[in-house]
């Protein structure tokens, strides 16, 4: 789960972290008048959960309360990343001496949280980790005891070379850690940390992201959530229980299973096409499921065919087929739709397509080569 940089610096705060003040504004007014407060030149910046925000002119400066208030109606106006700006963060400029670049992020190969520093911040880390990758120092992190001072003053001095600042950012980054630990993260990271002109370390930005899993036992950290930030297909979803991440390809993949899943964006892939999300439908499904993950795939204008690839084991291929039939007769496909069938009720399942004019393949290979072939005009590879 995304949160808000508003909402990541405020549970930064908690741990002790240097931020500066800032209060959300949803209208122009709103920013204006706490421009107005501040008394000094600030910084709005769109809240929505998508990088590039600078370059998307969702990031911008304003020297007075009327100036506040135009940059932020210019802003509250972006889409950025197909993701509508409906808040804004205004907050105190800073001077700065310099920007580093701080974060934690779970590491699937080590199993273990991962730190990583650069003294090149300010700008996108991918950038820097692709050109100047002598700049970054990573760190793994033994979960059973955290960052240990030494590991942050020797992460710390990677970043600065004077004491005073060493010793602030190793103690930043210890309150980073703990910030990260404490609230289930999976990603958390400062981008800029920043020296000022009188020596101060100061983390300007903050991002967090919630592991999912975490939330049921962390409501606090569950009423962050912002729907309305979210991609709405993936809202649907969730809501549906069905594990959806939407893509940019034309094939649209129904699954169940997360690894057979995987192995079917790979295939598709392979032979020539691009998945157009990730959807599994789960192990123990049912039509109003299969319904839903329909109506969400065939709503993206890119989806140029439709692959359902089903392996019963605990799933009823049945239950799947009845789902097909249901949502295609409450809204009749325009695109061509491909599936793949074998498994618990086999036999059943494909009785069900045959009455209603469908058919079922049994090789996952022949499905996907077909739904790609489909898709991208017979160009399968």
């Amino acid at each position: 789960m995304n949160i808000h940089e508003y909402q990541a610096k405020e549970i930064f705060r908690k741990y002790g972290i240097p931020i500066p003040p800032g209060e959300v504004a949803t209208t122009p007014e709103e920013a204006e008048a706490i421009a107005r407060k501040y008394g000094t030149t600030v910084v709005v910046k769109a809240q929505v959960h998508a990088g590039g925000r600078g370059k998307a002119g969702g990031v911008k400066l304003a020297k007075t309360p009327a100036e506040a208030r135009d940059v932020a109606t210019k802003i509250l106006q972006l889409t950025i990343k197909g993701l509508p700006v409906e808040k804004v963060l205004v907050t105190p400029a800073a001077d700065i001496a310099s920007e580093a670049y701080v974060g934690i992020i779970v590491d699937r190969a080590s199993k273990k949280p991962v730190f990583m520093a650069s003294p090149a911040g300010g700008i996108d880390i991918e950038e820097v980790a692709a050109k100047t990758p002598d700049k970054i120092l990573r760190h793994p992190i033994d979960p059973r005891y955290g960052l240990r001072t030494y590991e942050a003053m020797q992460l710390a001095f990677f970043l600065y070379s004077d004491i005073k600042q060493v010793r602030a950012a190793a103690r930043i980054l210890q309150q980073l850690y703990a910030a990260f630990s404490g609230n289930g993260g999976s990603l958390a990271e400062i981008n800029p940390l920043v020296t000022t002109p009188t020596g101060e370390v100061v983390a300007l930005d903050a991002k967090m992201v919630i592991d999912d899993n975490e939330l049921e036992r962390r409501p606090d950290i569950a009423e962050l959530r912002d729907e309305s930030a979210e991609d709405p297909s993936e809202v649907e979803a969730r809501k549906a229980s069905l594990t959806f991440i939407k893509l940019d390809g034309n094939v649209g993949c129904v699954v169940n299973g997360a690894g057979l899943a995987m192995a079917t964006m790979d295939l598709v892939k392979y032979y020539g096409g691009d998945p157009a999300n990730f959807l599994d439908i789960g192990g123990s499904s049912n039509p109003e499921k299969v319904v839903a993950a329909l109506r969400i795939i065939t709503r993206e204008p890119n989806v140029k065919a439709i692959l359902f690839n089903i392996f019963g084991g605990i799933t009823r291929t049945d239950d799947v087929a009845n789902g097909i039939v249901s949502a295609i007769s409450e809204n009749p496909l325009r695109i061509p739709l491909v599936i793949r069938l074998t498994g618990t009720n086999e036999e059943i399942a494909v009785k069900i397509l045959e009455k209603n004019g469908l058919s079922a393949m049994t090789d996952m290979d022949e499905a996907v080569k077909k739904a790609v072939a489909l898709a991208t005009g017979g160009k399968a590879a």
